[in-house]
């Protein structure tokens, strides 16, 4: 007989506190209600308890108006078991000493630390997450690099699970940390459960460079190298090749190496790598073209070097990136794209 499987262990300490102040971003905070707060009578009773902890006095106010009526303040936090900090106001906006000293005993003694999009700053001051991996919304990936140094910023993943510390990048990948959460506590069949009544995918592939619109770096450069950009931009499957775009831009190759570097930070080589990707991208969204088609009109050559350069670049398969972006035209052919 087949072994069967081991059901997770009930939890220790079931208590999961969300926290609450001034400007609370409504998103991030209902996300962990929803997942954490709402009754699921199907899980049983040893499902998770939810409160929110109010971080100072009121009154509290939410984006879009709204009021909020805490549970309690930060001793609700001595007793959580898991800890949510959904967003916060601002990556410049300093953190209360009274809360980083909660969360650092809360830590000190087990408990599970999440943020939620710009919430990790909230965890970043508390000094836990130095030497560990973090993450969140791409927008604040170079300003948590630079605000502290000893995080190591993982800025193109959804989530970041490193034990007792997690962090989810944009509001939305608050549901799949959360859900990660939930697979983690309880198994698979409960995660599936909670993703189906929000009707979500249980687990989304691939990270956030495939959220990002304009990989490809604009021209800083007018005059001759801007023209260059643009043919490269606008035909990445023509003469790409150093000598035919030096002698686009009237520059010896050495001269135009050293100022394409100079003007875009990268080698003509990346750069096109980025403008094909970027073409590709958009006969996925918009053609029904398949995939050797896309492949040859981006100046791949084949499906195999697309999907390299696709994974690389965006974190997900063509296909992938297809099934979710994908808006085919009313006549299914895409010609402008493929042609211009």
């Amino acid at each position: 007989m087949p072994k069967r499987r081991r059901r997770p262990q009930p939890l220790e300490n079931r208590l999961v506190v969300a926290l609450a102040y001034d400007g609370l971003c409504t998103f991030e905070f209902g996300v962990a209600a929803e997942i954490f707060g709402l009754d699921r009578p199907e899980m049983g009773n040893a499902w998770y308890r939810f409160r929110v902890a109010a971080i100072e006095p009121g009154p509290l106010r939410a984006l879009g108006g709204i009021s909020i009526a805490a549970d309690g303040g930060l001793a609700l936090v001595e007793n959580a078991g898991t800890i949510i900090v959904p967003g916060w106001r601002g990556a410049d906006s300093p953190v209360p000493q009274r809360l980083l000293k909660a969360l650092r005993r809360a830590h000190k003694r087990g408990a599970r630390l999440l943020s939620f999009c710009s919430g990790v700053f909230v965890l970043a001051a508390t000094g836990l997450l130095d030497g560990r991996r973090a993450t969140t919304h791409w927008r604040y990936s170079d300003t948590l690099a630079s605000a502290y140094p000893e995080v190591t910023v993982v800025p193109d993943v959804l989530y970041v699970d490193e034990g007792n510390v997690l962090t989810a990048a944009g509001s939305a990948a608050g549901i799949d940390l959360s859900l990660h959460l939930v697979r983690r506590d309880w198994g698979a069949a409960a995660a599936n459960s909670v993703a189906r009544r929000l009707v979500v995918p249980c687990h989304r592939d691939g990270g956030q460079a495939q959220f990002i619109e304009a990989p490809v770096p604009e021209a800083t450069e007018g005059g001759r190298l801007g023209r260059v950009l643009e043919r490269m931009r606008a035909d990445p499957a023509g003469d790409t090749t150093i000598t035919a775009l030096a002698r686009t831009a009237g520059m010896s190759r050495r001269t135009f190496l050293r100022r394409f570097k100079a003007s875009t930070g990268t080698t003509p080589g990346a750069w096109l790598a980025n403008a094909r990707v970027a073409r590709a991208r958009e006969l996925l969204k918009y053609s029904a073209y398949d995939i050797e088609e896309i492949a040859s009109a981006a100046g791949f050559g084949s499906a195999a070097t697309l999907r390299h350069h696709f994974r690389k670049h965006v974190k997900v398969s063509p296909s992938a990136y297809r099934r979710q972006f994908g808006t085919p035209p009313a006549d299914s052919s895409g010609l402008g794209l493929l042609s211009r």
